[in-house]
């Protein structure tokens, strides 16, 4: 059974949360225009985000990180994305020579010795990559979810990041069976491990497959405690203050 038989399941008020998110999209656009970009992880969610920016043609840039440790099945959305809605996703890599001194010193599986060294290895490839993503832009947009973890319950539609810049979550109310049934109704490529029970897809060595009933972010991290599952991407001013 594929993803899309598993979830897609819209709530009723799903037209009515459609329509809030390309309000906030379209708002967007307008309001920083040249100035605001999409930094998708290509999940499931980001593509719900990429589809409504392409098919309405926002003025959105689409940019990702890659880590050097995805998936090949994520990198190949990214020509997909190309292909589907004509717009160029900009990539973001880490800086080799860091990559390289950090995993001479601590090896290539260090995220498993300790939080400390997993959040040393997220910060190298995938904060500050994406900092130079957002260094010329005053807006940038995720797929983030009340839903997805204990830690997003309060996702906001619009918040501001640990420089002040304008944070925008407009998936932040919709249900994973919404974010489905927008990927059905629309033919939007997503990644094939979701149909692998990896309904959150990060790098190949912190992500695993769940089982029935587990939360959606208990294959990232799995080691770690519920409470440290976060790579840093995602810290808002309220959560440092």
């Amino acid at each position: 059974m594929n993803a899309i038989a598993l979830y897609a399941r819209p709530s009723r008020d799903y037209a009515d949360k459609l329509a809030r998110s390309l309000a906030l999209l379209g708002g967007a656009a307008t309001r920083y225009r040249g100035r605001i970009v999409q930094a998708t992880s290509l999940g499931a969610e980001d593509m719900v985000v990429t589809d409504l920016i392409g098919r309405h043609a926002l003025a959105i840039a689409i940019g990702t990180l890659d880590t050097g440790m995805l998936h090949a099945e994520t990198l190949e959305l990214i020509p997909r994305i190309r292909e589907r809605y004509g717009l160029e996703v900009e990539v973001y890599r880490p800086a080799a020579e860091a990559v390289v001194e950090f995993v001479h010193e601590h090896g290539e599986r260090a995220m498993l010795r300790s939080v400390a060294l997993r959040k040393g290895c997220c910060a190298l490839r995938k904060v500050e990559p994406l900092s130079r993503m957002l260094a010329a832009r005053d807006a940038w947009i995720t797929g983030l979810r009340r839903e997805q973890s204990e830690a997003r319950g309060e996702v906001a539609f619009e918040d501001r990041d640990t420089s002040g810049r304008v944070k925008l979550n407009p998936l932040a109310d919709w249900t994973w069976g919404d974010v489905w049934h927008h990927l059905s109704i629309h033919h939007v490529a997503y990644n094939p491990l979701h149909d692998a029970l990896m309904p959150s897809v990060g790098c190949a060595p912190c992500t695993r497959a769940i089982a029935v009933g587990e939360p959606f972010r208990a294959g990232r991290w799995w080691w770690e405690e519920e409470a440290a599952k976060e790579c840093g991407l995602h810290v808002t001013q309220d959560a440092i203050a």
